[in-house]
Protein backbone atom coordinates (compact mmCIF):
# COMPACT_ATOMS: atom_id res chain seq x y z
CA UNK A 1 0.00 0.00 0.00
CA UNK A 2 1.81 2.98 -1.49
CA UNK A 3 1.39 6.81 -1.10
CA UNK A 4 1.92 8.52 -4.21
CA UNK A 5 1.48 11.94 -5.72
CA UNK A 6 -0.34 10.07 -8.52
CA UNK A 7 -2.67 8.62 -5.25
CA UNK A 8 -6.45 9.29 -6.50
CA UNK A 9 -7.99 11.21 -3.32
CA UNK A 10 -12.01 12.00 -3.12
CA UNK A 11 -13.22 13.79 -0.37
CA UNK A 12 -16.96 13.45 0.25
CA UNK A 13 -18.67 16.54 1.64
CA UNK A 14 -17.71 19.86 1.24
CA UNK A 15 -18.26 21.80 4.38
CA UNK A 16 -16.53 22.90 7.19
CA UNK A 17 -14.21 20.18 7.54
CA UNK A 18 -14.49 18.85 4.18
CA UNK A 19 -13.28 21.97 2.21
CA UNK A 20 -10.16 22.67 3.90
CA UNK A 21 -9.46 18.90 4.07
CA UNK A 22 -9.27 19.29 -0.19
CA UNK A 23 -7.64 22.18 -0.39
CA UNK A 24 -4.29 21.22 1.90
CA UNK A 25 -4.23 17.55 0.26
CA UNK A 26 -4.65 18.81 -3.54
CA UNK A 27 -1.20 20.14 -2.38
CA UNK A 28 0.24 17.31 -2.34
CA UNK A 29 -2.06 14.49 -4.13
CA UNK A 30 -5.08 14.15 -6.94
CA UNK A 31 -8.03 14.95 -5.47
CA UNK A 32 -11.61 15.52 -5.75
CA UNK A 33 -14.06 17.06 -3.96
CA UNK A 34 -17.53 15.59 -3.97
CA UNK A 35 -20.87 16.93 -2.51
CA UNK A 36 -24.71 16.07 -3.46
CA UNK A 37 -25.42 19.94 -3.36
CA UNK A 38 -24.79 20.94 -6.74
CA UNK A 39 -24.90 24.79 -5.68
CA UNK A 40 -21.96 23.96 -3.11
CA UNK A 41 -20.05 23.02 -5.97
CA UNK A 42 -21.10 25.88 -8.49
CA UNK A 43 -19.92 28.09 -5.71
CA UNK A 44 -16.87 26.43 -4.83
CA UNK A 45 -15.95 25.96 -8.77
CA UNK A 46 -16.87 29.77 -8.95
CA UNK A 47 -13.96 30.41 -6.46
CA UNK A 48 -15.94 31.54 -3.44
CA UNK A 49 -16.69 29.80 0.23
CA UNK A 50 -19.74 31.06 1.80
CA UNK A 51 -18.16 29.11 4.97
CA UNK A 52 -15.28 31.61 5.07
CA UNK A 53 -13.00 28.52 5.78
CA UNK A 54 -11.46 28.90 2.97
CA UNK A 55 -10.18 32.43 1.13
CA UNK A 56 -11.06 33.19 -2.18
CA UNK A 57 -7.17 33.31 -2.42
CA UNK A 58 -6.62 30.04 -1.18
CA UNK A 59 -9.18 28.12 -2.94
CA UNK A 60 -8.86 29.50 -6.40
CA UNK A 61 -4.33 28.99 -6.05
CA UNK A 62 -5.74 25.27 -5.90
CA UNK A 63 -5.31 24.43 -8.98
CA UNK A 64 -5.23 21.24 -9.03
CA UNK A 65 -8.53 20.44 -6.91
CA UNK A 66 -11.53 19.81 -8.95
CA UNK A 67 -15.11 19.68 -8.21
CA UNK A 68 -18.00 17.13 -9.11
CA UNK A 69 -21.34 16.70 -7.65
CA UNK A 70 -22.25 13.37 -10.06
CA UNK A 71 -21.11 10.54 -8.43
CA UNK A 72 -20.08 9.15 -11.59
CA UNK A 73 -16.81 11.14 -11.17
CA UNK A 74 -15.93 8.67 -8.06
CA UNK A 75 -14.88 5.73 -9.86
CA UNK A 76 -11.08 6.37 -10.04
CA UNK A 77 -10.43 6.94 -7.32
CA UNK A 78 -8.77 4.74 -4.36
CA UNK A 79 -9.04 6.66 -1.19
CA UNK A 80 -11.95 8.16 0.26
CA UNK A 81 -12.07 10.70 2.93
CA UNK A 82 -15.73 10.93 4.09
CA UNK A 83 -16.16 14.26 5.95
CA UNK A 84 -20.80 14.19 5.97
CA UNK A 85 -22.38 15.59 8.90
CA UNK A 86 -23.36 13.58 12.03
CA UNK A 87 -26.42 15.20 14.05
CA UNK A 88 -28.90 14.34 15.82
CA UNK A 89 -32.40 13.91 15.83
CA UNK A 90 -35.32 15.46 18.00
CA UNK A 91 -35.14 12.87 20.58
CA UNK A 92 -31.42 13.32 21.22
CA UNK A 93 -30.75 10.29 19.00
CA UNK A 94 -27.44 9.95 16.79
CA UNK A 95 -28.81 10.78 13.12
CA UNK A 96 -26.14 8.12 10.97
CA UNK A 97 -28.29 8.54 7.84
CA UNK A 98 -25.64 11.04 6.20
CA UNK A 99 -22.97 8.74 6.96
CA UNK A 100 -25.07 5.80 5.97
CA UNK A 101 -26.35 7.41 2.46
CA UNK A 102 -22.62 8.40 2.22
CA UNK A 103 -21.05 4.60 2.76
CA UNK A 104 -24.26 2.93 0.44
CA UNK A 105 -22.83 5.25 -2.10
CA UNK A 106 -19.25 4.31 -1.58
CA UNK A 107 -20.08 1.05 -1.94
CA UNK A 108 -20.87 1.12 -5.96
CA UNK A 109 -17.49 2.74 -6.36
CA UNK A 110 -14.97 1.27 -3.76
CA UNK A 111 -12.76 -1.26 -5.60
CA UNK A 112 -10.08 -4.18 -4.51
CA UNK A 113 -7.21 -2.52 -2.04
CA UNK A 114 -9.17 0.67 -1.99
CA UNK A 115 -9.13 2.70 1.57
CA UNK A 116 -12.09 4.30 3.33
CA UNK A 117 -11.51 6.98 5.67
CA UNK A 118 -14.07 8.39 7.89
CA UNK A 119 -13.56 11.84 9.63
CA UNK A 120 -17.30 12.31 10.98
CA UNK A 121 -18.17 12.22 14.60
CA UNK A 122 -19.38 9.18 15.68
CA UNK A 123 -20.09 6.64 19.12
CA UNK A 124 -17.16 3.87 19.53
CA UNK A 125 -17.93 1.18 17.37
CA UNK A 126 -20.20 3.13 14.56
CA UNK A 127 -17.57 3.13 11.37
CA UNK A 128 -17.15 -1.02 11.91
CA UNK A 129 -20.93 -1.63 12.50
CA UNK A 130 -22.81 0.41 10.61
CA UNK A 131 -20.53 2.35 7.90
CA UNK A 132 -18.39 -0.77 6.50
CA UNK A 133 -21.38 -3.54 6.75
CA UNK A 134 -23.01 -1.18 4.38
CA UNK A 135 -20.07 -0.98 1.82
CA UNK A 136 -19.61 -4.85 2.03
CA UNK A 137 -23.49 -4.95 0.99
CA UNK A 138 -23.34 -2.81 -1.88
CA UNK A 139 -19.91 -3.39 -3.45
CA UNK A 140 -19.87 -7.47 -2.41
CA UNK A 141 -16.38 -7.14 -1.46
CA UNK A 142 -14.63 -8.09 1.69
CA UNK A 143 -14.20 -5.58 4.87
CA UNK A 144 -9.84 -6.00 5.81
CA UNK A 145 -9.24 -8.26 2.74
CA UNK A 146 -10.83 -6.42 -0.44
CA UNK A 147 -10.62 -2.94 0.80
CA UNK A 148 -9.73 -1.76 4.13
CA UNK A 149 -10.25 1.62 6.58
CA UNK A 150 -9.15 4.07 8.70
CA UNK A 151 -10.70 6.75 10.75
CA UNK A 152 -9.22 10.07 11.52
CA UNK A 153 -11.36 12.52 13.56
CA UNK A 154 -12.26 16.27 12.76
CA UNK A 155 -11.05 19.28 14.87
CA UNK A 156 -11.79 21.55 12.84
CA UNK A 157 -13.09 24.86 15.23
CA UNK A 158 -15.38 26.98 12.52
CA UNK A 159 -14.24 30.64 12.49
CA UNK A 160 -10.43 29.73 13.69
CA UNK A 161 -7.92 31.30 11.86
CA UNK A 162 -5.05 30.79 14.01
CA UNK A 163 -5.74 26.73 15.21
CA UNK A 164 -6.30 25.63 11.35
CA UNK A 165 -6.34 22.11 9.74
CA UNK A 166 -2.60 21.95 9.50
CA UNK A 167 -1.38 23.42 13.11
CA UNK A 168 -3.63 20.89 15.11
CA UNK A 169 -2.48 17.61 15.66
CA UNK A 170 -4.25 15.08 14.03
CA UNK A 171 -5.31 11.03 15.32
CA UNK A 172 -5.15 8.64 13.18
CA UNK A 173 -5.96 4.70 12.67
CA UNK A 174 -6.63 2.14 10.62
CA UNK A 175 -8.35 -1.27 10.50
CA UNK A 176 -5.04 -3.14 10.06
CA UNK A 177 -1.57 -1.86 10.98
CA UNK A 178 -0.46 -1.56 7.18
CA UNK A 179 -3.45 0.54 6.97
CA UNK A 180 -2.46 2.59 10.11
CA UNK A 181 0.76 3.55 8.76
CA UNK A 182 -1.21 4.47 5.75
CA UNK A 183 -3.62 6.80 6.84
CA UNK A 184 -0.78 8.55 9.49
CA UNK A 185 1.13 8.72 6.38
CA UNK A 186 -1.49 10.48 4.46
CA UNK A 187 -2.04 13.31 7.27
CA UNK A 188 1.45 13.28 7.92
CA UNK A 189 2.12 15.36 4.83
CA UNK A 190 -0.29 17.84 5.86
CA UNK A 191 -0.73 18.35 9.16
CA UNK A 192 2.37 20.39 10.28
CA UNK A 193 1.46 19.62 14.01
CA UNK A 194 2.36 16.24 13.96
CA UNK A 195 -0.32 12.89 14.19
CA UNK A 196 -1.10 10.39 16.67
CA UNK A 197 -1.59 6.98 15.64
CA UNK A 198 -4.27 5.35 17.75
CA UNK A 199 -4.28 1.90 18.36
CA UNK A 200 -7.85 0.75 16.66
CA UNK A 201 -10.01 2.46 15.52
CA UNK A 202 -12.93 2.36 18.35
CA UNK A 203 -9.69 3.87 20.32
CA UNK A 204 -9.90 6.76 17.74
CA UNK A 205 -13.43 7.40 17.61
CA UNK A 206 -14.08 7.59 21.73
CA UNK A 207 -10.93 9.82 21.79
CA UNK A 208 -12.95 12.12 19.69
CA UNK A 209 -16.32 12.02 21.28
CA UNK A 210 -14.84 12.79 24.30
CA UNK A 211 -12.80 15.38 23.33
CA UNK A 212 -16.19 18.16 22.69
CA UNK A 213 -17.92 16.06 25.88
CA UNK A 214 -15.39 17.59 27.96
CA UNK A 215 -15.56 21.19 27.18
CA UNK A 216 -19.77 20.77 27.00
CA UNK A 217 -19.54 19.53 30.44
CA UNK A 218 -16.88 22.28 31.82
CA UNK A 219 -18.81 25.05 29.92
CA UNK A 220 -22.02 23.22 32.42
CA UNK A 221 -20.73 23.88 35.70
CA UNK A 222 -19.83 27.69 34.44
CA UNK A 223 -23.15 28.19 33.63
CA UNK A 224 -24.29 26.50 36.81
CA UNK A 225 -21.70 29.05 38.41
CA UNK A 226 -23.14 32.22 37.08
CA UNK A 227 -26.97 30.70 37.66
CA UNK A 228 -25.77 30.72 41.17
CA UNK A 229 -24.09 34.30 41.10
CA UNK A 230 -26.80 35.96 39.68
CA UNK A 231 -28.62 35.07 42.50
CA UNK A 232 -26.12 36.66 45.06
CA UNK A 233 -25.86 39.66 43.21
CA UNK A 234 -22.20 39.00 42.34
CA UNK A 235 -20.58 39.25 38.26
CA UNK A 236 -19.38 35.91 37.50
CA UNK A 237 -16.94 36.93 35.05
CA UNK A 238 -14.86 38.72 38.76
CA UNK A 239 -15.26 35.62 40.22
CA UNK A 240 -13.53 33.52 37.40
CA UNK A 241 -10.86 35.93 37.00
CA UNK A 242 -10.28 36.09 40.34
CA UNK A 243 -10.25 32.28 40.34
CA UNK A 244 -8.39 31.98 37.25
CA UNK A 245 -4.72 33.76 39.26
CA UNK A 246 -4.43 29.64 40.58
CA UNK A 247 -2.51 27.81 37.95
CA UNK A 248 -5.15 24.70 37.79
CA UNK A 249 -8.16 26.62 37.46
CA UNK A 250 -9.53 25.82 33.89
CA UNK A 251 -10.94 28.68 32.35
CA UNK A 252 -13.75 28.58 30.83
CA UNK A 253 -16.55 31.23 30.27
CA UNK A 254 -20.82 30.75 30.50
CA UNK A 255 -22.66 30.73 27.78
CA UNK A 256 -24.51 29.20 24.75
CA UNK A 257 -23.20 25.87 23.56
CA UNK A 258 -24.58 25.26 19.99
CA UNK A 259 -23.26 24.44 16.69
CA UNK A 260 -22.12 20.62 15.62
CA UNK A 261 -19.64 19.36 17.82
CA UNK A 262 -19.97 20.19 21.53
CA UNK A 263 -23.80 20.61 21.82
CA UNK A 264 -24.18 17.16 19.61
CA UNK A 265 -20.96 14.81 20.36
CA UNK A 266 -22.09 14.07 23.88
CA UNK A 267 -25.24 12.70 23.10
CA UNK A 268 -23.60 9.92 20.73
CA UNK A 269 -21.95 8.60 23.74
CA UNK A 270 -24.57 8.41 26.24
CA UNK A 271 -26.32 6.61 23.29
CA UNK A 272 -24.17 3.99 22.86
CA UNK A 273 -23.56 3.80 27.04
CA UNK A 274 -27.01 3.03 26.95
CA UNK A 275 -27.48 0.58 24.70
CA UNK A 276 -23.87 -1.36 26.32
CA UNK A 277 -26.48 -0.89 29.76
CA UNK A 278 -25.13 2.00 31.54
CA UNK A 279 -26.81 5.15 31.93
CA UNK A 280 -24.41 8.54 32.18
CA UNK A 281 -25.20 10.87 34.79
CA UNK A 282 -22.96 13.29 34.85
CA UNK A 283 -22.56 13.79 30.99
CA UNK A 284 -26.58 14.05 30.61
CA UNK A 285 -27.01 16.65 33.60
CA UNK A 286 -24.57 18.63 32.04
CA UNK A 287 -26.57 18.67 28.52
CA UNK A 288 -29.28 19.71 30.79
CA UNK A 289 -28.25 22.76 31.83
CA UNK A 290 -26.40 23.77 28.41
CA UNK A 291 -29.77 22.76 26.82
CA UNK A 292 -31.51 25.40 28.67
CA UNK A 293 -29.57 28.05 28.55
CA UNK A 294 -31.29 30.07 25.92
CA UNK A 295 -34.43 29.95 28.05
CA UNK A 296 -32.53 30.69 31.17
CA UNK A 297 -31.31 34.63 29.26
CA UNK A 298 -34.59 34.82 28.04
CA UNK A 299 -36.45 34.78 31.89
CA UNK A 300 -33.69 37.02 33.45
CA UNK A 301 -34.16 39.65 30.29
CA UNK A 302 -38.31 39.01 31.37
CA UNK A 303 -37.91 39.88 34.96
CA UNK A 304 -35.40 42.89 34.21
CA UNK A 305 -37.88 44.83 31.63
CA UNK A 306 -40.49 44.00 34.79
CA UNK A 307 -38.42 45.46 37.11
CA UNK A 308 -38.25 48.75 34.71
CA UNK A 309 -42.21 48.46 34.97
CA UNK A 310 -42.00 47.34 31.21
CA UNK A 311 -44.88 46.00 29.53
CA UNK A 312 -43.51 42.49 28.40
CA UNK A 313 -46.83 41.61 25.77
CA UNK A 314 -46.08 44.85 24.21
CA UNK A 315 -42.18 44.87 24.24
CA UNK A 316 -39.95 45.16 21.77
CA UNK A 317 -36.60 43.26 21.60
CA UNK A 318 -33.40 43.32 19.49
CA UNK A 319 -31.26 40.16 19.29
CA UNK A 320 -27.95 41.06 18.21
CA UNK A 321 -26.36 38.23 16.76
CA UNK A 322 -27.60 34.69 15.43
CA UNK A 323 -24.79 32.45 14.49
CA UNK A 324 -23.30 29.84 16.74
CA UNK A 325 -20.77 31.54 17.59
CA UNK A 326 -18.59 35.10 17.01
CA UNK A 327 -16.93 35.51 13.55
CA UNK A 328 -18.63 32.53 11.77
CA UNK A 329 -21.21 32.35 9.58
CA UNK A 330 -22.56 28.89 11.08
CA UNK A 331 -26.17 28.54 12.34
CA UNK A 332 -26.20 24.63 13.07
CA UNK A 333 -28.04 24.48 16.13
CA UNK A 334 -27.49 27.95 17.60
CA UNK A 335 -29.03 28.24 20.62
CA UNK A 336 -30.35 32.08 19.90
CA UNK A 337 -33.52 30.77 18.49
CA UNK A 338 -33.81 29.46 21.87
CA UNK A 339 -34.09 33.08 22.97
CA UNK A 340 -36.18 34.08 20.63
CA UNK A 341 -38.88 30.91 20.74
CA UNK A 342 -38.82 31.83 24.13
CA UNK A 343 -39.28 35.66 24.20
CA UNK A 344 -42.19 35.52 21.80
CA UNK A 345 -43.98 33.08 23.65
CA UNK A 346 -44.37 35.88 25.89
CA UNK A 347 -45.73 37.44 23.05
CA UNK A 348 -42.82 40.23 22.49
CA UNK A 349 -42.14 41.39 19.17
CA UNK A 350 -38.28 39.90 18.04
CA UNK A 351 -36.30 41.59 15.72
CA UNK A 352 -32.56 39.34 15.01
CA UNK A 353 -29.88 41.33 13.29
CA UNK A 354 -26.42 38.71 11.86
CA UNK A 355 -24.42 40.29 9.03
CA UNK A 356 -22.43 36.95 9.29
CA UNK A 357 -25.02 34.61 8.64
CA UNK A 358 -27.29 34.16 5.85
CA UNK A 359 -30.30 35.26 5.80
CA UNK A 360 -31.66 32.38 3.48
CA UNK A 361 -30.19 30.00 5.81
CA UNK A 362 -31.92 31.43 8.39
CA UNK A 363 -35.33 31.44 7.23
CA UNK A 364 -34.99 28.35 5.67
CA UNK A 365 -33.52 26.52 8.81
CA UNK A 366 -35.57 28.85 11.71
CA UNK A 367 -38.46 30.11 9.93
CA UNK A 368 -36.74 34.02 10.80
CA UNK A 369 -36.63 37.00 8.91
CA UNK A 370 -33.28 39.05 9.53
CA UNK A 371 -33.24 43.10 9.80
CA UNK A 372 -31.19 44.86 7.53
CA UNK A 373 -30.73 47.92 8.90
CA UNK A 374 -30.63 48.93 12.97
CA UNK A 375 -32.93 51.66 14.41
CA UNK A 376 -32.14 53.80 16.74
CA UNK A 377 -34.94 54.55 19.92
CA UNK A 378 -36.67 51.24 19.20
CA UNK A 379 -36.35 48.59 21.56
CA UNK A 380 -37.11 47.84 25.48
CA UNK A 381 -34.59 45.06 25.01
CA UNK A 382 -31.08 44.38 23.66
CA UNK A 383 -29.64 41.08 23.76
CA UNK A 384 -25.75 40.97 22.71
CA UNK A 385 -26.10 37.25 22.27
CA UNK A 386 -22.71 36.80 20.00
CA UNK A 387 -19.35 38.62 20.04
CA UNK A 388 -18.69 39.25 16.20
CA UNK A 389 -16.17 41.91 15.91
CA UNK A 390 -18.13 44.10 14.68
CA UNK A 391 -20.51 44.14 17.79
CA UNK A 392 -18.49 44.24 20.02
CA UNK A 393 -16.89 47.73 18.55
CA UNK A 394 -20.03 49.31 19.20
CA UNK A 395 -19.30 49.75 22.48
CA UNK A 396 -22.04 50.68 25.37
CA UNK A 397 -23.19 53.99 23.48
CA UNK A 398 -23.72 52.58 20.26
CA UNK A 399 -25.80 49.30 21.57
CA UNK A 400 -28.25 51.33 23.81
CA UNK A 401 -28.74 54.39 21.22
CA UNK A 402 -30.95 51.09 19.82
CA UNK A 403 -32.76 51.24 23.13
CA UNK A 404 -35.83 53.21 23.60
CA UNK A 405 -35.47 55.62 26.86
CA UNK A 406 -35.93 53.26 29.49
CA UNK A 407 -34.69 50.35 28.03
CA UNK A 408 -32.33 46.61 29.62
CA UNK A 409 -28.89 46.03 27.81
CA UNK A 410 -28.20 42.14 27.97
CA UNK A 411 -24.40 41.30 27.74
CA UNK A 412 -24.71 37.68 27.21
CA UNK A 413 -21.14 37.16 26.32
CA UNK A 414 -19.11 39.59 28.48
CA UNK A 415 -18.18 42.34 25.63
CA UNK A 416 -19.04 45.02 28.17
CA UNK A 417 -17.40 45.93 31.63
CA UNK A 418 -20.05 44.93 34.14
CA UNK A 419 -21.25 48.52 35.27
CA UNK A 420 -22.05 48.90 31.41
CA UNK A 421 -24.85 46.65 31.06
CA UNK A 422 -27.71 45.84 33.01
CA UNK A 423 -27.55 42.25 32.71
CA UNK A 424 -24.62 39.69 31.94
CA UNK A 425 -24.88 36.29 32.05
Amino acid sequence: MNLTKETKIAIIGLGYVGLPLAVELSKKFNVLGFDINSARVEELQSGHDSTLEVTDEALQAAASLRFASNKSELADSTVYIVTVPTPIDDNNAPDLRPLQKASEMLGEFVAKGDVVIYESTVYPGATEEVCLPIIEKVSGLKFNEDFFAGYSPERINPGDKVNTLTKIMKITSGSTPEVADFVDALYGSIVEAGTHKASSIRVAEAAKVIENTQRDLNIAIINEFAKIFNRLGIDTEEVLNAAGTKWNFLKFKPGLVGGHCISVDPYYLTYKAQEVGYRPEVILAGRRINDGMGEYVATQLVKKLASKKIHIDEAKVLILGFTFKGDCPDVRNTKIIDIVKELKDFNMTVDVYDDWANPGEVKHEYGIDLITELEEGKYDGIVLAVDHSGLKKMGEKKLRSFGKENHVLYDVKHVLKPSEADIRL
